[in-house]
């Protein structure tokens, strides 16, 4: 059996963040269960990136593809992952959902 191919999730953070950490922590509990590239991107310095996610941190994107803003759980995060392409359901009111 050939293993499920990886997804990329990357985790937009600033330092001092109190909801960064969490979601580092739920982004790594779930990276040690499914098969994920991970990229940590600090926002500090950078204009544009600061202008795009500071209000909105953290947030988590699968495969390019803004999936989670301020907070995730693991098993959000995991049933996300599951989609074709990492975007939220289309009803409000889950977590991290836009």
């Amino acid at each position: 059996m050939s293993e499920s191919p990886s997804r990329r999730v990357a985790v937009f953070i600033a330092p001092g963040c109190h909801l960064c950490e969490q979601a580092l922590a739920v982004v790594q509990d779930v990276q040690s269960r499914a098969a994920l590239e991970v990229e940590i991107i600090d926002i500090t310095g950078d204009a544009k990136l600061e202008a795009g996610y500071r209000t909105l941190l953290p947030v988590i994107e699968i495969d390019g593809v803004c999936a989670f803003t301020y907070f995730v759980t693991v098993e959000a995060l995991l049933e996300r992952l599951e989609t074709i392409d990492g975007s939220p359901p289309p009803h409000p009111g889950r977590a991290g959902t836009m």
